[in-house]
C-alpha cells in the first residue's frame, strides 16, 4: 500500500511542479473564459468517475476546472499532460481495495497541496 500511495504522491508532485509557475499578471484572460469551465468538467467527468474514490474524483474535477479557467493558455497543455499522467497512475492504483484506500488519503493531501499552490492562479479548492 505504501508503494501505491508513494506512486500517487510522486505523480501529484510532478503535476504540481509543472503547474506551479508564476501566473500571468494580466487579469484580462479570465473575463472571456467563464464559459470555459463548464465544458471542461463535463469532458473530464466520465474519466474522473471511474476512480470511485470521492476524494480523487472531487480533486480532479476541481483541478481540471482550475486549469481550464485560470491557467494561462501557454502553460495549460503541459499542466494537463501532468494531470493525465497522474490520472493513469491513480486509475491503476484504484484497481485494488488497498489502492483505493491509499488514494483516498493521497487525494486529500493533494487537495490541500493544490489549495496552496493553485492560489497563484486565483483558484480555490
Amino acid at each position: 500500500m505504501k508503494a501505491i500511495s508513494n506512486l500517487g504522491l510522486l505523480s501529484l508532485a510532478a503535476v504540481l511542479a509543472i503547474g506551479c509557475g508564476a501566473p500571468e499578471p494580466a487579469k484580462t484572460a479570465p473575463a472571456p473564459t467563464p464559459a470555459a469551465p463548464a465544458p471542461a468538467p463535463a469532458a473530464a467527468a466520465p474519466a474522473v468517475v471511474e476512480f470511485g474514490v470521492p476524494e480523487c474524483d472531487e480533486y480532479l474535477t476541481r483541478y481540471l476546472t482550475c486549469i481550464d479557467s485560470k491557467v494561462p493558455e501557454a502553460a495549460r497543455a503541459s499542466v494537463r499532460q501532468g494531470v493525465e499522467q497522474t490520472r493513469a497512475a491513480w486509475k491503476q492504483a484504484a484497481s485494488t481495495p488497498e489502492g483505493k484506500a491509499g488514494l483516498a488519503m493521497g487525494c486529500k493531501q493533494a487537495t490541500e497541496a493544490a489549495r496552496m499552490s493553485m492560489t497563484a492562479y486565483g483558484c480555490t479548492f
